[in-house]
């Protein structure tokens, strides 16, 4: 409660700074007017939005997002390689399909995120969250949630489904401890 009524003119700091920061970059000067116009739109447009938006989880292990944010980079080196040899070798040898994962997830950020690195690493796509909460009847809690994803080459299902779980889904529980 006093953390919301400290930030209350200041709904997120860190957005504002980044705003600020893109505004200077963008005129390419560091002037008085642009100073206070940066300042001013840092400001005035988190308060505008702020209504609009719903509540996220925040970071709270920093230290567990950057490693983890390393792991993915790392995969989208190796799954460039991985793609590049399944593209130029005989293509017939492909077997694309989709997969259902399981999520333990019920936030929308960390489900964002999951089905962004899954898209990020080459070779997977994330094509859908299903069920989508807002689509079932007022009040009714979805079951299960999943995220479909298009594989290039599908192997073994259950060791991909796995490897998703394990290596992208279980740190972003303990990033956003949810």
């Amino acid at each position: 409660m006093q953390l919301e009524a400290r930030y209350k003119w200041l709904p997120t700091p860190f957005r504002s700074i980044l705003l600020f920061l893109v505004w200077l970059l963008l005129n390419d000067s560091v002037s008085a007017g642009h100073l206070i116009l940066g300042a001013v739109l840092a400001i005035v447009i988190p308060l505008v939005i702020a209504p609009f938006r719903k509540p996220q989880p925040l970071i709270m292990r920093p230290g567990l997002a950057l490693k983890q944010l390393m792991i993915v980079l790392w995969d989208i080196l190796t799954a460039n390689i991985e793609v590049a040899f399944k593209i130029l070798g005989p293509t017939k040898r492909l077997r694309p399909g989709f997969i259902k994962v399981p999520l333990d997830l019920d936030q929308d950020l960390p489900i964002t995120m999951l089905a962004s690195t899954v898209s990020l690493t080459p070779g997977t796509v994330s094509a859908e969250v299903y069920p989508i909460p807002e689509s079932l009847p007022k009040g009714q809690v979805p079951e299960q949630r999943f995220l479909l994803i298009h594989v290039l080459d599908l192997d073994d299902e259950q060791e991909l489904i796995n490897t998703i779980k394990s290596r992208y889904e279980a740190p972003l529980k303990e990033i956003f401890q949810c």
